[in-house]
């Protein structure tokens, strides 16, 4: 079937859409376990660009599992789909000119290492963020370590499923060192040559 798919071409160009914004567009890649704060430093992150007048879009585990991935479990191959469908939806931004905010468990290296892949290298900037379990289990914000502990929830990352942690990341944010608005200060400082429009 893929044969008979062929790629259209646009006259409106990636580059063209970038200096209306006038930015670069760019994915920064949240990944930790479960209540390690991806979410809410991505959320005030976000706020700090639109405050800037960069355009942005935030993605978010929750809400792409209750829509666009609504019907993929926590399988380890439904994971690494639900990793894919998130890659391809962040290119398709990244060529719209945005500044994608993307925050995923995506526990597994290879996955990570794909969305790498499909937005490109320089396009590219993982975020982990760097909580361990045991402290994620005391914030336990949505109730789900102690459901996965008491055997509700199965495939829970950092319980009864592993989490692969980056080696070589490009921003590490330790939530018990650095407070929400220094993690902002932090990544706003790595990714402003990036984003600059040239």
């Amino acid at each position: 079937m893929q044969e008979n798919v062929i790629a259209h071409t646009f006259n409106v160009t990636r580059a063209q859409r970038s200096a209306m914004k006038n930015q670069q567009p760019l994915l920064l890649w949240f990944t930790g376990l479960s209540g390690s704060g991806k979410s809410t430093i991505a959320n005030a992150l976000e706020k700090a660009l639109f405050e800037k007048g960069i355009h942005t879009y935030s993605l978010d585990g929750d809400n792409v599992r209750l829509g666009l991935n609504s019907n993929l479990s926590f399988s380890a191959e439904d994971r690494t789909e639900n990793i894919r469908r998130i890659a391809e939806v962040s290119n398709l931004m990244i060529d719209a000119g945005l500044v994608v905010i993307a925050s995923f468990v995506s526990p597994y290296k290879k996955d990570r290492a794909a969305v790498k892949e499909i937005v490109g290298d320089f396009r590219f900037v993982e975020v982990f963020v760097n909580t361990s379990v045991e402290e994620c289990e005391k914030r336990d914000v949505k109730g789900l370590y102690k459901k996965a502990r008491a055997g509700e929830i199965k495939n829970f990352t950092g319980i009864n499923a592993p989490y692969e942690a980056p080696v070589n990341t490009d921003i590490e944010i330790d939530t018990l060192e650095t407070s929400v608005e220094a993690a902002v200060d932090i990544i706003i400082h790595k990714i402003e040559h990036k984003i600059a429009h040239q």
